[in-house]
């Protein structure tokens, strides 16, 4: 019997909790779908209070799956946001909002998420910390371009449908390691792009409300909507991606930042992390004061370079921050 069909707190829950690692793919249940706060009426509220943040995000109009993941804090077109949502079951429209942690209630919700999931995740990764959230909405044919995060997530379906496509996070074919370091250390996607040779090796999700996904750090991934489930006004696609970090990907951040310097400086083609534990136990070290070191490094550069213009950087005296999770 479907959990959802009772009338139940609402949870989150993997197919096969037994078998449920926090480094492998997981198809995922859940009745958030169901949450009075991810109803359409009240993300145009959270909309509302982020857009002043610049935390909504838009794409251009004609992005496929293998475009550059770029958007924009306001509408390419030049609308406003109240037009955005009155529009937003028109074909293409793409809204996304990042960071709703920000928000008191949402950041409750959030926690609340992760909480019911806090035991199957601690077993393998303790040291959960920046639970993040973000949603994206969408009326088909709509697309989010192939990309790779840090973070661990929790991806859920919570209206209309959606096809999630996931590739495990060893696949270097998909996304090579150079370019993960490069993400890692220096958040470019510039060269994450999605290849006509890596198509077959995803994992394809075709989700509707109540269905979700779990995939680790650096698992490449996109989305896309098609317009065959779309009947008369009921044609937008809603999702959110809640994400985290632990002491695990932070370790594997640190080993990434090493090995970048390897790679790039000296040419050799160090292991990736999770390969060799006794590797990443003495690798980790060395890239954590990398990662200070290069942070300080541009931190200086950017404050000498106000001085020498006699003005303040835009990015402020200090630079901006460290990427999450990123040392």
């Amino acid at each position: 019997m479907d959990q959802c069909a009772n009338d139940e707190p609402h949870i989150v829950w993997p197919l096969d909790p037994a078998g449920f690692s926090t480094h492998r793919i997981t198809r995922l249940r859940h009745n958030f779908h169901r949450h009075p706060l991810f109803q359409l009426p009240e993300l145009a509220n959270l909309a509302r209070e982020l857009m002043p943040r610049e935390q909504c995000r838009f794409i251009r109009p004609g992005m496929q799956q293998d475009s550059a993941f770029r958007h924009e804090p306001r509408p390419t077109d030049g609308r406003d946001l109240e037009d955005v949502f009155e529009h937003i079951n028109e074909s293409g429209s793409w809204i996304a909002l990042y960071n709703i942690e920000a928000v008191p209630r949402y950041q409750a919700l959030l926690e609340q998420i992760i909480d019911g999931l806090r035991p199957l995740i601690e077993k393998e990764q303790p040291g959960i910390f920046n639970v993040t959230g973000f949603i994206f909405i969408s009326a088909p044919p709509s697309v989010t371009p192939f990309h790779i995060d840090r973070e661990n997530n929790f991806w859920m379906q919570l209206h209309g449908r959606k096809t999630l496509s996931v590739w495990e996070p060893e696949d270097r074919e998909a996304v090579s390691a150079a370019h993960v370091e490069d993400f890692i250390v220096s958040h470019t996607l510039r060269d994450v792009r999605l290849k006509d040779s890596s198509r077959a090796t995803s994992h394809d999700f075709d989700s509707g409300p109540g269905d979700g996904v779990y995939f680790p750090t650096t698992s490449p991934h996109m989305t896309r909507s098609d317009t065959g489930w779309v009947h008369g006004d009921d044609g937008v696609s809603i999702s959110i991606g809640v994400t985290f970090y632990t002491s695990h990907t932070v370790r594997n951040a640190r080993v990434h930042q090493l090995n970048r310097v390897c790679r790039k400086y000296f040419g050799m083609q160090p292991t990736y992390p999770g390969r060799h534990a006794v590797m990443d136990h003495l690798k980790a070290p060395l890239g954590y004061l990398l990662g200070v070191s290069r942070q300080w490094a541009l931190r200086a550069l950017t404050f000498y370079g106000g001085l020498k213009a006699h003005h303040r950087p835009e990015e402020g005296w200090w630079g901006e921050k460290a990427p999450p999770g990123s040392y």
